[in-house]
């Protein structure tokens, strides 16, 4: 973060609830989605709001968030090719030490347990100056971790015709007789031997 912390759009002042274990902070508030969160099957568009809903605790040894985020997902069904807008509802539950080195974040999932901490949550650093915690690490491990690899229209997506490409979800009636290239040349035979009798 900058020397000036307080003009990260994912800053929030957090200097009044650590300075006494015991306090907390209500936030309710929208915040601009980070950048390179998906590709062009699913993504979360970089600006576009999240809005998060969560509590901010002050322990003896940091800051524990807990709550939940509602993201908007924009994804291409992977079986049908529909086009699908939802908003996801995902629960959170991050650390913020109060003596954490900034670098120490693990981004490859692995959580290291500290007193006071939720075993299900990740760890992040607060501000250099102890005055912020900064959200836009904590916004970008949890939206990319809530993709699907697989997105769908419906569970029971019956995909596209492998022969036309129509929507087997809106025909669901739609066929087509395959004949098997094989079992030409038997065919021929057949109808040859049927002209034959007829003469």
């Amino acid at each position: 973060m900058s020397q000036h912390e307080n003009e990260s759009p994912w800053a929030i002042a957090v200097d009044l609830v650590s300075s006494r274990t015991g306090l907390s902070k209500d936030i309710d508030s929208d915040y601009p989605v980070p950048s390179g969160i998906g590709d062009e099957v699913v993504h979360v568009t970089e600006g576009k709001p999240v809005h998060l809903n969560a509590r901010i605790d002050s322990l003896v040894d940091g800051l524990l968030l807990t709550g939940t985020l509602d993201a908007p997902l924009s994804a291409e069904c992977t079986r049908c090719l529909t086009p699908l807008h939802r908003t996801d509802h995902i629960n959170i539950t991050a650390f913020y030490p109060y003596d954490a080195d900034p670098k120490a974040h693990d981004f490859t999932g692995d959580v290291e347990v500290i007193a006071g901490e939720d075993e299900g949550g990740d760890t992040y650093a607060l501000t250099a100056s102890g005055r912020f915690m900064d959200i836009e690490d904590l916004l970008r491990d949890t939206l990319v971790e809530a993709m699907p690899l697989q997105p769908l229209c419906r569970p029971d997506c019956a995909g596209l015709c492998p022969q036309c490409g129509i929507n087997l979800n809106e025909h669901p009636e739609h066929e087509h007789t395959v004949t098997d290239m094989r079992w030409s040349a038997l065919e021929q035979l057949r109808d040859a031997l049927a002209r034959n009798d007829e003469e």
